[in-house]
């Protein structure tokens, strides 16, 4: 196993639901993962050694952050947001820290984050998927200059974690199961966002204790509170395909570099992020949590390895 290997295992893994993202929302979707992917390749390749320029690209791991941040993005978002998106987020995420390896954060989640606070409105504004013949109808936002307001699309729709939330409306789990739901581009298909990570999972290219204790924890504490009150907090199947969780659990949540490397510590690092994305839903004045979850949890990650490390062979406990 090599990064660049396990790098193109997972970008094979994502292109089933990148495909559906497409499907669904058309060619405002390309352009948006498009410039999210320059943006990232790009600020790979400046911020290159000089003499080894472009080299650092061959391990993927641009690309990926690229394809992941543009899949975390509403299909309607003005392409240079989306391209600032993905050069913040290699810069902020992973050159300043000294390279692939040495980030503290994963960067996609943390080019999302930096937009979602600068942007929020743009950030915060769906679209519902296409109808018939409208693939390659483009919103008018998509195309909006730098720092000017676009043309708002007349076609708009809310989130199944918004309607939720705020309106107490359940979405169908056929449509969350498929995709035909309105959201971010990765919050398309719950299946084949699970077929990818059984894909990764045979491939030896994750920690499976990451992705199921979180859809474990999720489950549970959903559960738990539905005890309460049933018509108030969604039903852990709910909770589980609607939103960016299986995004989130199974292809960001679970990269090497910013996850604990004990089993123990793997369990502990799951069972945080689950437990956090309910109470942000639930509790917390945004609808979505796993973001602002998987990043709370990286920054805790030093100290859960610190304390899951096994006690060395030939030593005393407490020496």
């Amino acid at each position: 196993m090599t990064t660049p290997k396990a790098m193109r295992d997972v970008i094979y893994a994502l292109l089933p639901a990148t495909a559906a993202g497409i499907w669904y929302f058309g060619m405002s979707a390309v352009l948006v993962l498009a410039a999210s992917i320059i943006g990232a390749v790009g600020a790979e390749w400046l911020f290159d050694k000089r003499d080894t320029r472009g080299k650092s690209l061959l391990d993927g791991s641009g690309l990926l952050t690229g394809l992941l941040l543009g899949l975390t993005l509403p299909p309607g978002l003005p392409l240079w947001m989306a391209f600032l998106g993905g050069f913040i987020g290699i810069c902020l995420g992973k050159v300043i820290w000294g390279g692939l390896g040495h980030n503290l954060f994963n960067p996609a989640l943390l080019g999302r984050a930096f937009l979602l606070a600068t942007f929020p409105i743009a950030m915060t504004t769906w679209n519902a998927p296409i109808g018939d013949g409208g693939f390659f109808d483009i919103h008018a936002s998509n195309l909006a200059l730098p720092f000017m307001q676009g043309e708002a699309d007349a076609m708009s729709g809310a989130t199944p974690l918004g309607l939720m939330k705020f309106e107490q409306e359940t979405t169908p789990l056929v449509d969350l199961f498929f995709g035909n739901v309105g959201g971010s581009l990765g919050e398309t298909s719950g299946l084949l966002l699970l077929l990818g990570g059984i894909y990764l999972w045979l491939r030896r290219d994750l920690d499976w204790r990451i992705p199921v204790s979180i859809l474990l924890s999720v489950v549970v504490f959903s559960a738990v509170l539905g005890l309460f009150d049933a018509e108030r907090f969604p039903d852990p199947l709910f909770s589980v395909f609607s939103g960016g969780l299986l995004l989130g659990a199974i292809y960001m949540a679970t990269d090497p570099v910013t996850s604990p490397i004990t089993p123990k510590g793997a369990w502990i690092f799951g069972i945080g992020i689950g437990v956090l994305v309910i109470l942000i839903r639930v509790f917390g004045g945004l609808p979505e949590g796993v973001m602002y979850a998987i990043l709370l949890m990286n920054a805790a990650t030093p100290l859960i390895d610190r304390y899951t490390q096994p006690r060395v062979f030939g030593r005393e406990a407490g020496d």
